[in-house]
């Protein structure tokens, strides 16, 4: 696990500009894993939009790496100090960030989780997300109906996130295990299956270097692994270039999840197989508008009927569609994508 930095390495932007924003009586805080990945980059462009729309007054705050809880934590003691009326986040230690949102939730503020649900789910006032369970059921059920019979004697390469397994990376992966027909054991965790189908699980910390570094890994343990489940695009890329190195490109299924314009592109070159498409735009955008009908209303957004977060959607995407499972191709996939 990568060291935690220090507080002073925190990346802040103040992301509304105008009069008429900086005088706002509402103020936001968005915190994000990191403000490099393209997912997390278009979740702030929307928060910023829908900001300067309502008049509210946003500061954005992001660690350097996924897992940085320790730069999460300090933003979260800012946006306190500062009289923030709600914070969005993306929460990099699901479980650990836990007390300081505790602390921002008894001094009036909203919590709301984007994408990441936290570690209980309880512990935010509202997610605003993918289901990723879903998201990780759908691509697993595409690659089992591609393989076909093959299926029962897969060899699968499971690339996550981190090691302290966050939850949206527990929920894609047991997602995925679940839509490929193996018994995930506890749906709370990954790494305790026994099928012999799984070669094994690494981490990428979210990035191609680190799905490169991890589908090496793997495939010292078993060089004919022949499925590849990556927690997001940049993941699955850096899976491919690992792959292309030892001319196993053409004979390995990659499946992914984000639905970003590289990742989408990618679907259409024949890197990635297929990946299930968020929308972080609108989780964004959402989040915005359930912090200022908080400080304006008293009001706190709903879930969803029958879940217990607020499901913003997913969408396969797949230029090779199997019989069952609903997909757009990749050509609709980047008329809907994003960064």
């Amino acid at each position: 696990m990568k060291t935690l930095l220090a507080a002073a390495s925190l990346a802040t932007i103040a992301a509304v500009s105008g009069g008429a924003a900086q005088a706002a009586d509402i103020s936001a805080c968005l915190i994000t894993k990191t403000d490099t990945n393209p997912f997390f980059v278009k979740m702030r462009e929307g928060a910023e939009a829908k900001a300067k729309e309502l008049g509210i007054a946003l500061n954005s705050y992001a660690g350097k790496v996924d897992g940085d809880n320790e730069a999460q934590v300090s933003a979260v003691e800012t946006c306190i100090a500062n009289g923030a009326k709600g914070i969005l986040i993306t929460a990099s230690s699901t479980s650990a960030i836990v007390p300081s949102l505790e602390q921002a939730r008894a001094a009036g503020i909203l919590v709301i989780a984007l994408d990441t649900p936290l570690d209980p789910i309880e512990a935010a006032d509202m997610t605003f997300a993918t289901d990723n369970f879903r998201a990780g059921e759908l691509i697993g059920r595409w690659a089992a109906a591609k393989l076909g019979a093959d299926a029962a004697d897969a060899k699968i390469a499971m690339l996550d996130l981190d090691v302290s397994q966050p939850t949206v990376g527990v929920l894609r992966d047991q997602g995925f295990l679940t839509g490929f027909g193996i018994d995930v054991k506890d749906p709370g965790r990954w790494g305790d299956e026994d099928d012999p189908r799984v070669v094994g699980h690494d981490v990428t910390q979210g990035n191609e270097e680190g799905g490169r570094k991890a589908m090496e890994n793997l495939l010292a343990q078993d060089p004919f692994i022949n499925v590849v489940y990556t927690i997001n695009e940049p993941a699955a890329a850096g899976a491919y270039e690992a792959l292309r190195s030892i001319g196993r490109e053409n004979d390995v299924l990659v499946v992914s999840v984000d639905g970003g314009c590289p990742g989408v592109q990618n679907v259409a070159d024949g890197v990635i197989g297929a990946t299930s498409q968020q929308y972080p735009l609108l989780m964004a955008s959402k989040g915005i508008e359930a912090v200022k009908a908080w400080a304006e209303d008293g009001v706190k957004p709903q879930a969803t009927e029958g879940k217990d977060f607020f499901d913003t959607g997913v969408t396969l995407i797949t230029d090779e569609p199997v019989d069952g499972v609903d997909s757009i191709t990749s050509q609709e996939g980047l008329a809907l994508c994003w960064g």
